[in-house]
This record gives C-alpha cells, structure tokens and sequence, in this order.
C-alpha cells in the first residue's frame, strides 16, 4: 500500500521512523515504549501496536484508531498505554503527539519519586521542572487518570515506578523533549551523587521560557 493512498500513511510512517530512533538513541529498549500522532482535523491517532519491536513494523502495522478507540485501520492490537494517549489529547488540546520512554535516567528518577528540578536550563523542553505522576500499574486506566491529572501545563512528566512520557505540537517537538529531558535527569542524577546541585530559580525559569518561544528556525 503505497502511503499517499493510506489512510494517515505519512504520520504512521513518522510514528515508525522515531519509533527506531528512540531506540537508537537508548530512550527505550526492546519493544519498550510507545508513540502516537492525533490528526485532530480528522479526529483520528495513529498508535504503535503493542509488543512489536519497532525495526520489524511497516506503515500498515501502525494502528489508526478513533478517539474512543474504535479502529478504522491495521490488523494490530494497539499499545497497552493507549488509555493514557487518549487522556492526554483530551487535557491537552495544544498536544498532536505523545512520546513514551523508559530511558534511564528519567526512569530512575521516577523510580525514587523525585521530579526533576531545574538543575539545567534545558528543562524547559518540559516547563520549570518535570512534575511525577503517581504510580498507577501500566496500561490501566488509572494510569491514564494520573498521567491526565498530572501533566497540567507541562510537556513532559515522569510516572512513578515506570517511566518518561512527553508531549508535543508534532511528533519531532515530543521526541525533541524525551531527549532533552533524558539528558537533564542524567545531569540531576550525576550532580546527586558528587554533591548538592544548584537549582535554577522560578524567574531565571521564566527568562528561559521566554526566550524558549523565538529559539530555532521560525517559519515566516
């Protein structure tokens, strides 16, 4: 099928090509993690399916579903976390994609039930800091109701016990994030355990937020 003629064939070839890239950049492993894109025009996501290893799926593969979950394309059954995907689309209406890790380093801060301060500037890919989601077992909806109650105004949040989940305008902004973050929890951990890091304050948080809104290439 060729993907100008499937139903969202360039998102769900999006959703695989990150897909192997969260692996390639250690923010998963394995079949770890999942990735969605919400055609919000359409009313429509696009959803890993669950427990398929990401070098193994093609486009068709890609679950297109709507958004109470009836699916109108692919054969799969979708993530196991799709609750927390719909959830989030729902109390997020600026939010197109959903990036799931279980990297490291944020996973072992989510492990210890600490958020992530902001010990480095770049953890403005998620706001002033990264906030916890209270544990809740994977795939339930009670998970899906502490990611939701959770995130706030954030695009990023750590769930206990469990891992990294981000959000974005589009899929490269949420990944953008998922590294980002990552590599902030690595500086917070690394920082932990040779002494006390100096945490950056609310109005410093505030410049860099500000100034987070005209960085990179804008379009015209």
């Amino acid at each position: 099928m060729k993907q100008e003629r499937m139903l969202m064939g360039r998102e769900r070839t999006l959703v695989i090509e990150f897909g192997e890239r969260m692996v390639q950049s250690g923010l998963t492993t394995g079949t770890g993690g999942n990735l969605s894109i919400f055609k919000r025009e359409a009313g429509l996501l696009a959803v890993t399916p669950s427990g398929v290893a990401y070098d193994r799926l093609s486009p068709e593969d890609v679950v297109v579903l709507t958004t109470d979950g009836r699916v109108v394309d692919g054969t799969l059954t979708p993530t196991s976390e799709l609750n927390f995907h719909q959830a989030l689309y729902r109390v997020r209406p600026d939010a197109n994609a959903v990036v799931h890790t279980h990297s490291p380093y944020a996973t072992t801060m989510a492990c210890l039930g600490w958020e992530i301060p902001p010990v480095h500037y770049l953890v403005g890919f998620s706001g002033k800091k990264v906030p916890l989601a209270p544990y809740a077992t994977f795939g339930t909806e009670s998970l899906a109701e502490s990611v939701a109650g959770a995130i706030g105004d954030y695009n990023a949040l750590l769930l206990a016990n469990h891992g990294l989940v981000t959000i974005g305008v589009d899929l490269p902004s949420a990944f953008a994030a998922a590294e980002e973050i990552e590599f902030v929890a690595r500086i917070y951990y690394q920082t932990r355990a040779v002494g006390t890091p100096k945490i950056l304050s609310d109005s410093e948080m505030a410049c860099v937020l500000e100034k987070f809104k005209t960085y990179g290439q804008k379009k015209a």
